[in-house]
């Protein structure tokens, strides 16, 4: 599969998880529902890595690349606990597109700390979909 067809997977999963996580923080406290969400997660990919056995490949990983990837598991989690809160306190229907600004974040830490190019397009694209989520704010 090419990374359009696992990004719209991603984008289908991650749209199922506003709605299935805000049935789940229902009468549970939202760190504990991030801790159970996060457990699965673990068990889920540490089951595909032992199934396609790239668990050798653990010893190949940079300590560079180690950093990174823990950084980037600490960030992933401040933002379920962030998320999960926000569920639990508004409706998923305007959470999920204040979430989804992370779009904004990650195009402007990729041009700076990445030098990935941002087109006039792209650009006026994520505007739109800035302009989408505030327009949900007043829903």
């Amino acid at each position: 599969m090419t990374w359009q067809v696992y990004a719209l997977l991603s984008a289908v999963a991650a749209g199922a998880t506003a709605v299935l996580a805000k049935l789940g923080v229902e009468g549970v406290p939202s760190n504990l529902a991030t801790a159970i969400r996060t457990a699965v997660i673990f068990v889920f990919a540490s089951g595909l890595v032992v199934a396609r056995g790239e668990q050798a490949a653990l010893a190949a990983v940079s300590p560079r690349a180690f950093l990174f990837l823990v950084l980037s598991g600490c960030a992933t989690g401040l933002s379920w606990l962030a998320y999960f809160r926000a569920l639990q306190l508004g409706p998923a229907s305007r959470v999920a597109p204040i979430d989804k600004l992370s779009l904004v974040v990650t195009l402007i830490l990729a041009a700076v700390i990445l030098g990935e190019p941002v087109s006039f397009r792209v650009a006026v694209g994520v505007a739109l979909m800035v302009l989408g989520a505030l327009l949900t704010l007043r829903a």
